[in-house]
């Protein structure tokens, strides 16, 4: 086998019972993407490494090995048991470690490798809002700290235990939607159901709620089969298809949430002039000041026979993101997704997806010149008069600015891979090479400084890769992601991500648009909203939760010394 065909030895098979891999394998077991040739090699030439560097691989397949015992008495965990039946306490080992991760590489990459950090001193389900009544009463009493878990895909180790104490699972019984009241256009969902339960109950609300139309949530994180619905909303998440249908915190209409000092229970009106909304104070607060039990959210008419797909290439990212913004900002409509490929990132496509010589002919006597042409994709939904609308707008402002539509199947193509493409991150972790992301939102006016700033501090260090696009767009702005990898030790990977997100910072962004801030962002939470701001979700944080056990450990930046603050 030549230089050229060398393929490492990918770890195929499910992950061996009770092991590591098993707790950090993300979606189901039998759910492996391994990379393609193309992007392979790829990685490979970005990353500059040769065969040696795949001589030794790490899959994290050993058995689960010594675990610090918990910090609960035995009479806490005979209370929770008494609450919920035993059925529904688990305070072994391998369940313990499982409900203390979600899935940022800064955690799971040790974790394959058998190294533990803090550990939950047990995981309760509970049944039903009663229970989390009972539960938060009783650890509130006891100054037991709770961490709440959605559906663990969490990448801020906003899950992680600091403080031990337990892990509530909310997705194993509180998982339903409760109704679809088709006259208001909303749900009501329990916060621990998943996007895919959610997503099919909605689509066939006709059979399950009797009601006339077919609807959809129109939220579809990367994460949508691996998350929960109060987690959408606790973290400000954010999801494809958001520049039509907005984001989780624009959704949601009311939440009832329990909290040490009693149950929040907001009346879902669409508007009201009653003072400042305190539901609003819960969207965002990644479960500081309380468990979120329920939801009511708008939802909106499924109309799937009338989707469109786009794809168009521009003769530079300045051309596309110019398109973008008049698309945005032209008031006949918006598309659900809307993606924009810097130069970069377009090259990598085109690498992947390679073309034929004619093809690349043809571009180019278009002025499509490689390194500097740029793909806009994307999907429009809704009635099928208003999605024939955008598209012919969209196509005569993509022309107007050098555009070149190029059909439908990149649209198509990417939406089917969007699921699971992260899942070669896993895969490639075994040898040692870390892949994430971080984003920020951006306004129209310092968009390219920020996306510069970035790029110039991503490509001053050795050994790593870093391309870049748009999505989330709105008429005022857009939200840049920043898609990374490197080479070597985790403790290289956290100083590159911190480079990458001072640089975002400095440049005039913020730490997070839509992944949250758990405790890996809470660094630049201060330097950020300033000590006023910080000052006034600590007075929230003391209100609600005056024992400080719900997510203790710096979660949002509430309690972290100083020492931390960038």
């Amino acid at each position: 086998m030549t230089e050229d065909m060398f393929v490492p030895d990918w770890t195929k098979e499910p992950p061996a019972p009770g092991s590591y891999r098993s707790i950090v394998k993300i979606g189901r077991p039998d759910q492996i993407k391994v990379p393609s040739h193309q992007y392979f090699h790829l990685i490979q030439k970005e990353l500059k490494l040769d065969k040696k560097y795949f001589e030794d691989r790490c899959d994290g397949n050993q058995r689960l090995g010594s675990v610090p015992a918990s910090n609960l008495d035995a009479g806490a965990i005979e209370a929770f048991i008494g609450m919920v039946g035993s059925e529904n306490v688990q305070a072994d080992d391998y369940n313990r470690v499982k409900y203390s991760y979600g899935k940022l590489p800064e955690e799971t990459f040790p974790l394959k490798r058998g190294k533990l950090h803090e550990i939950t001193g047990a995981a309760v389900h509970p049944r039903d809002k009663e229970d989390v009544k009972k539960i938060v009463a009783f650890c509130n009493d006891n100054k037991i700290p709770i961490y709440v878990w959605g559906g663990g895909s969490g990448t801020t180790k906003a899950l992680l235990p600091e403080k031990g104490g337990i892990t509530l699972v909310l997705n194993t019984h509180m998982n339903r939607v409760l109704e679809v009241n088709e006259l208001n256009s909303t749900s009501r969902v329990q916060a621990g159901c998943m996007g895919p339960q959610y997503e099919d109950a909605l689509n066939n609300a006709p059979e399950r709620f009797k009601t006339i139309h077919r609807f959809t949530g129109g939220h579809f994180p990367q994460s949508w089969e691996l998350s929960s619905v109060g987690g959408w909303v606790v973290t400000s998440g954010s999801g494809q298809a958001s520049t039509y249908y907005g984001e989780p915190v624009n959704l949601v209409l009311s939440v009832e949430v329990v909290t040490p000092r009693g149950v929040i229970n907001t009346i879902d009106y669409p508007s009201t002039a009653t003072g400042p909304r305190v539901m609003d104070m819960f969207k965002g607060s990644e479960g500081a000041f309380g468990v979120v039990v329920e939801l009511t959210l708008k939802v909106f008419r499924y109309m799937p026979e009338n989707r469109l797909y786009y794809s168009y290439i521009f003769p530079t990212w300045h051309k596309a993101i110019d398109a973008a913004r008049e698309i945005c900002q032209g008031q006949f409509g918006l598309p659900a997704v809307l993606r924009v490929s810097d130069a970069e990132e377009t090259d990598h496509a085109f690498q992947m997806y390679p073309q034929k010589p004619a093809v690349e002919w043809f571009l180019g006597a278009f002025g499509l010149k490689r390194g500097e042409r740029s793909i806009c994709m994307g999907v429009i939904e809704g009635d099928s008069d208003f999605t024939k609308l955008v598209k012919r707008k969209m196509n005569r402002i993509a022309k107007s600015y050098g555009g070149l539509s190029i059909g439908s199947s990149g649209a198509k193509t990417w939406e089917k891979e969007r699921y699971f493409s992260f899942l070669i991150g896993e895969t490639i972790s075994d040898y040692n090479i870390l892949m994430d992301t971080v984003e920020t939102p951006v306004r129209w006016d310092n968009l390219h400084h920020i996306h510069d700033s970035v790029l110039a501090y991503a490509h001053s260090v050795p050994g790593t890769m870093c391309i870049s696009h748009a999505s989330h767009f709105y008429p005022y702005g857009t939200n840049l992601y920043f898609i990374f990898g490197i080479k070597g030790s985790v403790e290289d990977y956290v100083a590159y991500r911190t480079g990458l997100v001072d640089a975002m910072v400095r440049a005039g962004g913020t730490p997070s648009h839509h992944h949250g801030v758990g405790r890996l962002m809470n660094q630049w939470m201060e330097s950020f909203l300033g000590k006023e701001e910080m000052d006034a979700l600590r007075a929230m944080k003391k209100h609600f939760d005056p024992n400080n056990i719900m997510n203790p450990g710096g979660t949002l930046g509430l309690d972290m010394p100083d020492s931390i603050k960038r």
